[in-house]
């Protein structure tokens, strides 16, 4: 039996392990899984840098808080945004292709009045950096990926490195926050499925109102899996209101009062199941990915925040695709003479993938992997250090970090001496 995974927006390995290897995986470290090739026909057709662009499904968040004139109401709905540019990721268990160093992508959504530019900026570790900018000037949203992967014998979790941060201009605010932990389950044996967990702090540094979202881990019953509990408070630490949902359904408001009311009454109600629970609790061949028994229950008094949009009708037979992720690689007449050559559009790989040409998808694969590893060697021999275009090393002005900084001019359409990576 055979099991694959991935982390989405966090990280882009995969394994497919039989059985009776199992020990010797589990003898590996964290190091080594990183460096084992996998069989291209567990990845999805998209680039890693592609699956990044899907934090942007749902733009309109942002649009919204740029909108609001109470900076809590803009809270929630930054609030909001960051749970859902987690959610695309709910049931995708396909592993977006690793980018080749120097590979960009680029997406312009003049219907949600914006634009994206990534640029894979280092191989070893791998490091995506993106920066995405209101058509409007109303926003920019920027920050750069890269993961520490824990292997735990029978899941992979991957730590959130990199800060993410969202500047509305119109209102001098700046918010800054981590995603959630991720974790694989049953990357040897069994149905996979993926956890978030953790605990996200967004932080509002003009008026140091924060958010404080728990992405609770889904416990022994599977009572917790996908919920996200929080609260926002003002820069006294007063809790102004509750957020609560699920990171794969919804998010709602309410009133600290209200909530502390129902959670009481439902605690009195909740006193009868027990041991049935816990006969399916422990299994050693895999992590039983929980029932999910209920959706989110709403709490009399809650505004709703944000709710995932439903996919598409064929969406299990598509890599589990959203209606966003399935125009991700499209190429539109016109578009191959404007993109950047280096745009993830082109890489045959991914088209053979996409067009359903599997042993020519493999082929592609292996000859660009053999060609970045070959420039790689000519660099070393020439000692010449490898160079972005689009971003540069520097010092996110708010966390103080260091980080990939966008430099500017991708949208000026001169792509010169760009590295020829396909």
């Amino acid at each position: 039996m055979h099991s694959e995974y991935v982390l989405g927006v966090h990280s882009s390995i995969v394994f497919d392990v039989p059985h009776h290897e199992r020990n010797l995986l589990l003898s590996l470290q964290t190091d080594e899984l990183s460096k084992i090739t996998m069989p291209i026909s567990f990845n999805e057709p998209l680039s890693f840098l592609q699956r990044i662009s899907e934090y942007m499904e749902h733009t309109y968040l942002i649009n919204r808080a740029c909108s609001l004139s109470d900076s809590i109401e803009r809270m929630q709905a930054v609030a909001a945004f960051a749970v859902s540019a987690v959610a695309s990721q709910w049931d995708r268990t396909g592993k977006p292709f690793n980018p080749l160093l120097g590979e960009t992508f680029e997406l312009i959504r003049e219907d949600q009045g914006f634009r994206l530019v990534s640029e894979q900026v280092s191989h070893h570790p791998p490091v995506s950096a993106f920066h995405a900018e209101s058509l409007s000037g109303d926003f920019v949203f920027h920050g750069s990926i890269y993961p520490k992967l824990k292997f735990w014998g029978k899941s992979v979790e991957a730590e959130p490195r990199g800060t993410i941060t969202l500047e509305l201009l119109k209102h001098n605010e700046v918010y800054t926050w981590s995603n959630p932990y991720c974790c694989v389950h049953n990357i040897i044996l069994g149905k996979l499925w993926i956890e978030q967990y953790g605990t996200v702090e967004i932080v509002n540094h003009s008026t140091r109102e924060k958010c404080v979202l728990n992405f609770k881990p889904c416990g022994m019953f599977g009572k917790e899996l996908h919920k996200v509990e929080g609260y926002i408070q003002d820069k006294s630490k007063k809790k102004l209101c509750v957020i609560y949902g699920k990171w794969t359904e919804c998010m709602w408001s309410v009133d600290p009062q209200a909530y502390e009311t129902y959670k009481k009454s439902d605690k009195k109600g909740d006193k009868t199941k027990k041991n049935e629970e816990l006969q399916k609790a422990e299994n050693d061949e895999a992590d039983d990915m929980p029932e999910v028994q209920e959706t989110v229950s709403v709490i009399p008094g809650s505004t709703l925040l944000w709710r995932i949009e439903s996919r598409p009708a064929h969406s299990a037979t598509m890599y589990n695709f959203t209606n966003f992720a399935v125009a991700l690689n499209e190429l539109e007449p016109g578009m191959e003479a404007v993109l950047a050559p280096t745009d993830s559009r082109f890489r045959p790989d991914i088209r053979a993938m996409e067009n359903g040409n599997i042993d020519e998808a493999s082929k592609e694969k292996e000859r660009l992997e053999e060609k970045q590893r070959a420039a790689r060697k000519e660099r070393a021999k020439q000692e010449e250090e490898w160079t972005t275009r689009w971003f540069q090393m520097g010092t996110n002005l708010f966390t103080g970090s260091k980080e990939w900084i966008y430099s500017g001019g991708y949208f000026n359409r001169n792509y010169q001496n760009l590295p020829d990576i396909y």
